[in-house]
This record gives structure tokens, C-alpha cells and sequence, in this order.
């Protein structure tokens, strides 16, 4: 691959990431940054992941074949006019926000469709900031792109290539199709399990037996609602006719599943577990039917041959049994690129408390 400049608006936790998994895995390019806080800046020239920064979003991004914009969904689309009066003529405007249409829209107000790949990182942490990103993050993480009708075929190529080389699993998609996909399977489940927590503390007794009695399956299917309300408002309102639509159908669903118990229909629970069940027996090979207490650890490592085994036999070596272990390619939401499940919490205990011996980045869920 030809030597590249990249340029980046904006280097948190998933720009730093994609500047420094450029840096490590193509050496030889060029990375611009510009960040509201100097002391990101700084420590990206520091630690040899930036060759310049900059206080603004200036003539210095000029020469950029690529620009990242790595700033929250609703900013991004501010940077567009500014940018139109800068890049040159076959740069490539790309952004890493999880919604994609309101950027789009944007982009063909501005005139820039033959210069727009939009991107959506599915990596990420509870931690923030360019401290907290690594030249890991992205490693087989998958990586949607939203490429627009008039983007070049050959920067899309190029751009699926750069995406490949720094280890993350490009998927193109639609800007519409993505949006409608991320509604139903990352937007709606954070509203449904903030509303489900909040069902539970507005209904409890003086004496809290359902907050004391909250464990196992409740705490799992609930735990993205500790996420950040700032963020997450912003990412709703931005896609909020999806998941409008989407909440209407899950609404419809459940008054379904009310009128089978008001009527004690035989059959209906059956029907939703078995039907729900096989598919989501299909997504990560679990043979569940019910939400069981889960004892899991993630744990970030090396994308390189062997790198599993070696983990899987310091386990087994130290008398540890594992229930499940694999890859997590959607990693948004999540810490660590391999999942490693346990059939009881003292094996995870002494699962994590080894790994981390062997100076492996460990992040337990409880």
C-alpha cells in the first residue's frame, strides 16, 4: 500500500486508537491530529503516534489523503464546511460515530459525497480518553462501512484495505441499513434495560428485597444500563425515527406477550423461549434456554498464531475448566477482544488473578 497522510479531528479513546493501530501497523504513513485538549496532542507526539498537531482545524490538514473525524455523532457534521475549504481533491472524509444518516445527509448538503466514506468502529470501553486508546482496540472488531453513491470505487477499495491492515473486519453497508441494524441490536436494549431497572426500583418495597434479590440474569441483561446518559442521549435523539420504529414493533411484542398470560394461552411462553432460543443459540454457540448467572472474563490479546491456545493451555495446566471461549467482534460496548466463560465465579477469580500474572489486560463483568 502506497505511503498515506491521515489527518484526525478528534483523538479519544477510539481516535487514538485508530491513529495508533495506523502507526503500528503502517509505519511509514503520516498522522496529522487535532484535539480540543492539548494534552492529548501532546502526548500523541510524545509517544511517536502523531508526527504534528495542531490547535485548530487549519491548512495543515491540506495534504491529508484520509480524515478521521473522531468527535462525539452530533459535532462531527460541524467540521464538514470547514474541511470542504481545506482537502484536497481525492481526499477521503471519513467518521468512526455510530449513526450514520444524519452525517450522511450532511455530507450531500455540503457537496461532498465523491469525497465521504462513513465508518462505525464496533469497539470501545467504558474508559474514555486518549490514554485509555491502544493500537489493539479495533483487532478484530467489525468495522462498518457506509461508503456513498458517488464515493470512488477505488478509495472504497482503499479504504476497505486500510481497514483490513489494522486488523478490524470491514462490513459495507448502507448508511440507512446500518442505522436500522444498530437501533435494533445496540440502541433499543439500552433503552429496554434502563426501563427495566427502573421498573424494579420504582416498584420495590421499603425494604428492597428486589435490589437485595437482583442477581444472575438480571444483572446481565441490565448491565448496559450503567453506561453514560450523556452518550447515550445524544446517540438516541441522533437515531431516533429508528428507534422509534423499532421500540413500536418490541412494544406490539410485548402486549402480545401480555394478552398470552391475561388469557393463559397454552403455548405462548413455550413459543417465545424455543423461537427466541434457537436464535440466539445461533449468535454465540450458548445452549441456554434461560438467563443464567454468567462467570466471564475478557482479555485482551495479540492477534497471532496461537495466541488462544496459549491462554486455553495456562488455563487447563492450573486445573481451570472452561465453558466458552471465543472472539468478540463487536466490541462497542465491551472491554477486551476474547471472552473467556467459566462454569463458577472462583474459577473466573483464579482465571483472571493468572492471566494477570502472565501480564495479560484483564476486565471481569459481574
Amino acid at each position: 500500500m502506497r505511503n498515506l497522510t491521515f489527518g484526525f479531528v478528534g483523538i479519544g479513546l477510539i481516535g487514538g486508537s485508530v491513529a495508533k493501530s495506523i502507526r503500528r501497523t503502517m509505519p511509514n504513513s503520516k498522522i496529522i491530529v487535532y484535539n480540543r485538549s492539548d494534552e492529548s496532542c501532546e502526548a500523541a507526539i510524545l509517544d511517536g503516534t502523531a508526527n504534528a498537531a495542531t490547535d485548530s482545524v487549519n491548512d495543515i490538514f491540506d495534504e491529508c489523503d484520509y480524515i478521521f473525524l473522531c468527535t462525539p455523532v452530533e459535532q462531527n457534521t460541524k467540521y464538514l464546511p470547514v474541511l470542504k475549504k481545506i482537502i484536497k481533491n481525492d481526499c477521503i472524509i471519513t467518521d468512526v460515530g455510530s449513526v450514520k444518516t444524519n452525517i450522511h445527509e450532511e455530507v450531500k448538503k455540503a457537496g461532498l459525497e465523491e469525497n465521504f466514506i462513513g465508518g462505525h468502529p464496533m469497539a470501545g470501553s467504558e474508559k474514555t480518553g486518549y490514554e485509555n486508546s491502544t493500537d489493539r482496540l479495533l483487532e478484530n472488531a467489525y468495522y462498518a462501512i457506509t461508503p456513498t453513491d458517488k464515493t470512488p470505487q477505488d478509495k472504497v477499495d482503499e479504504f476497505t484495505e486500510i481497514i483490513k491492515t489494522i486488523g478490524a473486519i470491514p462490513i459495507n453497508i448502507s448508511y440507512e441499513e446500518h442505522d436500522k441494524v444498530v437501533a435494533t441490536i445496540s440502541h433499543l436494549p439500552h433503552l429496554v434495560a434502563s426501563s427495566l431497572v427502573n421498573l424494579v426500583k420504582d416498584n420495590d418495597s421499603e425494604e428492597e428485597y428486589m435490589k437485595t434479590m437482583a442477581a444472575g440474569g438480571f444483572k446481565d441483561i441490565t448491565r448496559i444500563a450503567s453506561s453514560s446518559p450523556d452518550m447515550w442521549e445524544q446517540i438516541c435523539m441522533t437515531n431516533n425515527t429508528n428507534i422509534s420504529m423499532m421500540l413500536e414493533k418490541y412494544i406490539n411484542s410485548l402486549s402480545k406477550i401480555k394478552d398470552g398470560l391475561d388469557k393463559h394461552k397454552e403455548g405462548a411462553v413455550y413459543d417465545l423461549i424455543s423461537k427466541s432460543k434457537d436464535y440466539r443459540d445461533n449468535i454465540d454457540n450458548r445452549n441456554n434456554g434461560m438467563i443464567d448467572k454468567s462467570y466471564r472474563i475478557y482479555c485482551d490479546i495479540v492477534d497471532e498464531s496461537g495466541a488462544i491456545a496459549t491462554i486455553a493451555t495456562t488455563l487447563a495446566t492450573n486445573g481451570i475448566s472452561l465453558k466458552n471461549i471465543g472472539i468478540v467482534h463487536n466490541r462497542e460496548f465491551e472491554e477486551g477482544v476474547l471472552r473467556i466463560s467459566f462454569y463458577d465465579e472462583e474459577a473466573a477469580d483464579k482465571a483472571a488473578e493468572l492471566l494477570e500474572k502472565h501480564n495479560y489486560n484483564i476486565y471481569k463483568r459481574s
